[in-house]
């Protein structure tokens, strides 16, 4: 039986299109032309903008084009397992079921999940997964007992474990259990009357749309998400500096996968003179900001808009990238050995590629790059020997035809 590996890109992009899309009208769809559309097709090449325009068009993800994961992502046992515990869970509580334990209090619940988040954050989605399930049945019971004038705590806190089951979820690409999870926090936000927590709810429905390939609805969602949260003039809270500098960056990286490069260069601006109001980076909400973060983000938008020599000397004048999650760096170093091979630097994009994938499989198993990053560094004088150890290390072909 052939397995999707098996086929070239070139035929996994017309298997995705299918006998009732003709190459024209991916061609429109994408906004690219008919002769880029057979280009690629016929395995002549594409640059990454190229394939991500393809992939929104398609409605898939630009990994399952370059073969690194079927269509329908193929998961280890203890990810079934996981997933299969946290969709029960994320049901179940939504409907009252599954809360008969007892409820820790909202402190020690709240260090707890940030435990977890912490997981999340480094890579570890499984580990994530398998914890936050018992966290929302807790969080769940927890609102539950609370007494009327601490309905709104727990309901926030039970917001953030629904927020972080949906982002483990789309990780996975389980893009029903991340709606119904995302859709679940955005319930308990407004419960708990937060903005702010209502803006991080916002902001992770449009990382879904993106990976979900709705870029419109997840351009107008991550807008909504930084001007609820807009800080005033001379506001020196580090917290809401650093919760809004995220969300006005991450709906750059939005505008970037649009397209619109002007847009996304001015959302990064913003984006930047928040953190330089900072000073420091600092983690808050289930997430981080700072000078380093900002960089890092800029980077990744650098190569996404065509741009690989201005991200690599962003990533030059970085500096200390101590404050990043784990998470970030791994991200940011993938942008950069996507710029190395973009500039015909392949040995040296596949060692960094290496690098990252040695450090953290796991995180690098959930990740599209890695095959972009593979397929154009075969192109170079990069070595087999390199390309057969990703393989080795993500269990899957790395070597792009």
């Amino acid at each position: 039986m052939t397995q999707w590996t098996d086929y070239t890109t070139g035929e996994r992009i017309k298997l995705l299109r299918g006998p009732d899309m003709t190459q024209e009208q991916l061609a429109e769809a994408s906004g690219l032309s008919v002769a880029t559309i057979r280009k690629a097709e016929r395995n002549l090449g594409g640059s990454l903008q190229t394939l991500l325009r393809i992939s929104a068009a398609l409605h898939t993800e630009v990994s399952v084009i370059l073969g690194q994961q079927a269509p329908r992502r193929a998961m280890h046992g203890a990810d079934r397992a996981m997933m299969r515990e946290l969709s029960r869970t994320v049901h179940d509580t939504a409907a009252g079921v599954g809360i008969d334990v007892q409820p820790p209090a909202p402190a020690e619940l709240a260090a707890g999940l940030a435990a977890v988040w912490e997981a999340y954050r480094s890579g570890d989605y499984v580990g994530a997964g398998v914890r936050v399930a018992p966290a929302l049945r807790e969080a769940a019971a927890t609102l539950e007992a609370a007494p009327v004038g601490q309905k709104s705590t727990a309901a926030g806190i039970l917001a953030d474990a629904y927020r972080l089951a949906a982002y483990v979820a789309n990780q996975f690409g389980a893009r029903d259990l991340a709606y119904a999870g995302i859709g679940h926090a955005q319930q308990q936000a407004d419960r708990a009357g937060d903005t702010v927590r209502s803006a991080m709810v916002a902001s992770g429905r449009s990382w879904i749309y993106v990976r979900d390939a709705r870029l419109d609805q997840a351009e107008a969602a991550a807008r909504m998400s930084y001007e609820s949260i807009e800080p005033r003039y001379g506001d020196r809270d580090l917290g809401m500096l650093a919760t809004y500098g995220w969300h006005v960056t991450f709906a750059a990286v939005v505008a970037a996968r649009q397209g619109d490069v002007d847009g996304a260069d001015d959302l990064l601006s913003q984006g930047r003179a928040v953190a330089a109001r900072m000073g420091r980076d600092v983690r808050v909400n289930g997430t981080a900001f700072g000078p380093a973060t900002v960089t890092a983000q800029a980077i990744g938008i650098s190569v996404s808009t065509g741009r690989p020599g201005k991200a690599l000397s962003l990533f030059e004048s970085i500096g200390d990238t101590s404050s990043l999650t784990p998470s970030a760096r791994n991200r940011m170093l993938l942008d950069v050995a996507l710029a190395q091979a973009e500039t015909r630097q392949s040995d040296t994009a596949l060692d960094t590629l290496l690098e990252v994938c040695s450090a953290a499989p796991g995180w690098a198993r959930h990740q599209g790059f890695p095959g972009v990053i593979a397929q154009k560094a075969s192109t170079g004088s990069a070595t087999t020997a390199k390309l057969r150890k990703l393989s080795s290390i993500l269990g899957t072909s790395v070597i792009i035809n």
